[in-house]
């Protein structure tokens, strides 16, 4: 029962949304380590908007990358720290370990324009959006 969690998460997607992976793809990966990295994705008029969980992640220990054109990829890696043979742990709780999400992008997006801001332990990635093409009408006379 403990796997179930770890292998489906606690997020509102399904196997039919069309931008996540599937499970059972090899080509996802989520290390178990810290693969509870919680991650949002809201999509206004303008842009697609990620909002991640990574506390106690410094900017330079998490990687916002696009792969093949349209995957966004955000990973990173927390640490163990050292333990003075001294101390002695009564609990250990935070988890430290790889992570990787990896999100379909849709077509409509900016690639080159996208931005990552980290603050507070929240990594936020912008994808901006390109602009609605106008549909153009054109009437068209019937003769007869």
């Amino acid at each position: 029962m403990a796997m179930i969690p770890s292998l489906f998460g606690n997020n509102n997607t399904t196997i039919f949304d069309p931008f996540s992976f599937n499970m059972f793809d090899p080509s996802t990966e989520t290390s178990a380590a810290i693969s509870n990295t919680r991650i949002d994705w809201k999509e206004t008029p303008e842009a697609h908007i990620f909002k991640a969980d990574v506390p106690g992640l410094k900017k330079e220990e998490v990687k916002v990358e696009v792969e093949e054109g349209k995957v966004l990829r955000i990973s990173g890696e927390r640490s163990v720290e050292k333990e003075d043979k001294n101390d002695t742990c009564h609990r250990t709780e935070r988890s430290s370990g790889k992570f990787t999400r990896r999100f379909r992008l849709p077509e409509n997006v900016k690639m080159d324009q996208i931005k990552a801001t980290m603050e507070n332990g929240v990594l936020c990635v912008v994808v901006p959006k390109e602009g609605e093409k106008k549909r153009e009408v054109k009437n068209i006379e019937i003769c007869g």
